[in-house]
């Protein structure tokens, strides 16, 4: 269930509070032209283009419901996603005009840490605390294909995550991020998406949560993730595109 509007207002309550944190989800989205290639075997580019699309607007609804969390940015170069994250409430980042020779790990890893870096000025200089007012911001640099994800494992990933530094959810898969949490820190967030990032952020000095969140950690990228996601219980813009493509809704418990 989403948030209602009693909740709304105090959570804007709240941001006022300098004693409170505040936490903000980032979701960094690649141009559709180029997105989930690895699903090209079994959806056509149209229909990777909506799979894509509604798997944002479910992870971006979960992250919106989860209690802890304050606001929910996208930060992408495509007008697509852009159009579809501000029709779901999100707020919305134009990608940062980085290296156009820069790998697409690299372009993605610089949109988040810049985008976290704006989200952190944007505080203080909206609440004239000084420059320690940045550590009140907590981000959580969240994959934008968790079509399973439930508010409730946000909710206790950030709970669980450390203080004073970042904390990771490694994927299903073991090798690939989730999320990343910076939690109570002035520090960077120092983001290291791609291949093999699990390894990279823990050895950078992140640590793994450990908690029992399979829909946080159903990051999706093959049509057998798309299969488990399925039978997890997706979100409803999810499962209406996937029930336009003949997939059987009592393969699924869906999430909404």
């Amino acid at each position: 269930m989403g948030a209602t509007r009693s909740d709304d207002a105090d959570r804007v309550a709240a941001s006022s509070d300098p004693a409170r944190r505040v936490v903000a989800v980032l979701v960094a989205v690649k141009d559709l032209a180029t997105a989930k290639s690895r699903l090209a075997a079994d959806f056509s580019g149209p229909e990777r283009t909506r799979l894509v699309l509604a798997m944002l607007s479910d992870t971006v609804a979960a992250a919106e419901a989860a209690s802890v969390v304050d606001s929910v940015t996208v930060v992408t170069p495509d007008p697509l996603v852009a159009e579809t994250a501000r029709k779901i409430g999100a707020r919305v980042f134009d990608e940062p005009v980085g290296d156009s020779a820069q790998p697409p790990d690299a372009r993605l890893n610089h949109a988040f840490a810049s985008a976290a870096a704006l989200l952190r000025r944007e505080e203080v200089v909206g609440h004239g605390h000084g420059h320690n007012s940045a550590a009140r911001v907590d981000v959580i640099a969240l994959q934008a294909d968790l079509p399973a994800l439930r508010p409730a494992e946000l909710d206790q990933a950030y709970i669980s995550a450390r203080r004073g530094g970042r904390s990771l959810v490694v994927d299903h898969h073991g090798s690939g991020t989730a999320a990343l949490i910076l939690k109570d820190s002035s520090g960077e967030l120092a983001p290291l998406f791609g291949v093999d990032s699990a390894r990279r952020h823990a050895e950078s000095g992140a640590p793994k949560l450990d908690g029992i969140w399979p829909g946080l950690r159903l990051d999706v990228d093959t049509a057998v993730d798309v299969r488990s996601a399925h039978r997890l219980g997706v979100g409803p813009a999810t499962a209406a595109v996937l029930r336009s493509l003949g997939w059987s809704d009592d393969a699924s418990a869906t999430t909404a």
